[in-house]
Parts: C-alpha cells; structure tokens; sequence
C-alpha cells in the first residue's frame, strides 16, 4: 500500500491483496485487468473500504498464508467486511461498486473453459447477492484494464479504461 498526499486529503493506493478502510474522505485507488476491486460503503455511518483481489478462490490444496489470504476472492471479501464492521458499519447498510475482471489475456488453450476475469465476476456478484448486498454500480468484464479511484466525499468511482495496451496470446511452447 501507497500513501500519497492529494488535495486536501490523501491518497491510497492498493496493490493486489491489499485493502484499506476509512471513517475520512479519502480517494482509494487500484490498477486493474483480471482482478477484481469491491468498493464498500455504509452511507449512514460513513464508513467506506476497497480491496484488490486476484483470483476467485484457491486454486490448490496448499494451506493460505495470511499475507496471501486477501489475493482470494472469499478471503479479501471477508477481511473487507469484518474491518468495516470494526469501525462502525452495519452490513444491512453496506453497498457495493465493482470493477475489474477484464479478459486481458488470450490463450488457445481449448481445456480453458473461464479465464480469471470471468471466474472474478462470477464469484464477486455471486457473493454479494448470497450476502445481500446490493450491487449498485459496476463495470465487470470486457477486456481492457483499468484505473479506478473511489472518492470517501461522495463514494463516487471515477474509472479510466486502458484502451491502448499490448495483447499478448498466451501459448503452450517449449523452449530450450
């Protein structure tokens, strides 16, 4: 995590399986493809948090370390959550903005049924329904990146899409 002053306020910065929450009008930020940020918010106690996840849920039979826990999608939900409640918010209040889960890279893998960013989006507006929190803002799939900066003043998201970047299709090859 970053912490860079701006304006009158400052700015955080999330790398992935990172989370930040807050009682002060802060700008939380995060760089986006695959993965998934939620931004949380409780209108009425003023209490406003994002995570940065990477994947939807583990993918092998290795036991979570916790500085890992918060690059799966249950686990960074979880740590989200509990923090805010820490500090004041009632989940019956909690809303949500998502982004993320873009389609960033290709492969002619056939055995590939989802890629990473699809699985994200399943999982993340599959858990917000399982626990009732609305979704009332998102931008969830496609394929470009992105920038995203969620605004503690008014819990607004402002978004810019990475539109010009390189592809690269991901092959199965052997190299000597």
């Amino acid at each position: 995590m970053n912490i860079q002053p701006y304006k009158n306020t400052q700015r955080i910065i999330l790398e992935p399986g990172e989370f930040y929450v807050s009682t002060t009008q802060e700008v939380i930020s995060t760089l986006l493809g695959s993965c998934v940020s939620a931004c949380l918010y409780d209108p009425v106690t003023h209490v406003m948090g994002m995570n940065h996840f990477l994947l939807a849920e583990q993918q092998s039979e290795q036991c979570v370390i916790d500085s890992d826990a918060g690059k799966y999608g249950i686990y960074a939900m979880s740590l989200l959550i509990n923090a805010m409640l820490q500090l004041g918010a009632k989940k019956d209040n909690l809303r949500a903005k998502c982004f993320g889960g873009a389609n960033v890279l290709l492969t002619n893998d056939v055995s590939v049924t989802k890629s990473i960013g699809s699985r994200n989006v399943e999982f993340i507006e599959h858990f917000l329904n399982i626990e009732n929190i609305p979704l009332v803002s998102r931008s969830l799939g496609g394929i470009h990146g992105m920038n995203i900066h969620f605004v503690g003043k008014d819990y607004s998201v402002y978004m810019k899409k990475i539109k010009h970047c390189n592809t690269f299709n991901i092959e199965n090859s052997d190299y000597d």
